[in-house]
């Protein structure tokens, strides 16, 4: 990954795919602190601000890629045991809500786009049981992982149109676009979760 400077306060999106090989940084928001993530690499090297003229199933997926990215790299440069780091008191850890976010990929794009039941893939019972650590989670482990549930969630939803019926979740026939949007939310929150964790474990060493 190519070292990029930035102006202070804002967090930089590294870009990558360019045949030329030239990454180039996109200013994405305004930050304070020393908690946030200053670079993410992004999956087919476009940011949302790229796509504006695009369909909105690819405005969508754009979007979902650029939390993909972000969950994991609120681990960068973190040791083992600031990963796991209870603050809250919660079952909420910076490597929970990574292992918790690929429970959730399995979920709505594994279970509910292919009907593959949960027990089957080996996810825990319950959305909660998926922030529990066990004694061989790594951050390199977990980060694979979520690697792994991200690419079957592109293979699942590439042939899709966002108006096709999803009928393997238990809530019932859900459209892709409803499962777009769902996702969305659920990774912006976690996000917004993993950057006051992050800043609290580098502002307290």
């Amino acid at each position: 990954m190519a070292t990029l400077t930035r102006p202070a306060g804002h967090v930089l999106i590294l870009r990558t795919g360019s045949p030329r090989a030239r990454p180039t940084g996109k200013l994405l928001k305004p930050v304070r602190g020393q908690g946030d993530t200053p670079v993410m690499t992004m999956q087919h090297g476009r940011t949302s601000f790229e796509v504006t003229s695009e369909p909105l199933k690819v405005q969508l997926e754009t979007f979902i890629e650029e939390y993909r990215a972000a969950l994991p790299a609120c681990l960068d440069g973190l040791t083992e045991e600031q990963a796991r780091r209870s603050l809250v008191p919660s079952k909420t850890t910076l490597l929970g809500l990574v292992k918790h976010v690929t429970y959730a990929e399995r979920v709505w794009f594994g279970e509910a786009v292919t009907g593959r039941p949960r027990q089957e893939m080996g996810l825990p019972p319950t959305a909660a049981d998926a922030f529990v650590l066990a004694d061989a989670d790594t951050i390199d482990s977990v980060r694979r992982a979520h690697a792994e549930a991200c690419q079957a969630s592109r293979r699942a939803t590439a042939e899709l149109d966002l108006d096709d019926v999803l009928r393997g979740h238990f809530l019932g026939p859900l459209p892709l676009r409803w499962v777009y949007l769902h996702v969305l939310r659920e990774w912006a929150q976690h996000c917004g979760h993993a950057d006051i964790l992050r800043e609290q474990i580098l502002g307290s060493g």
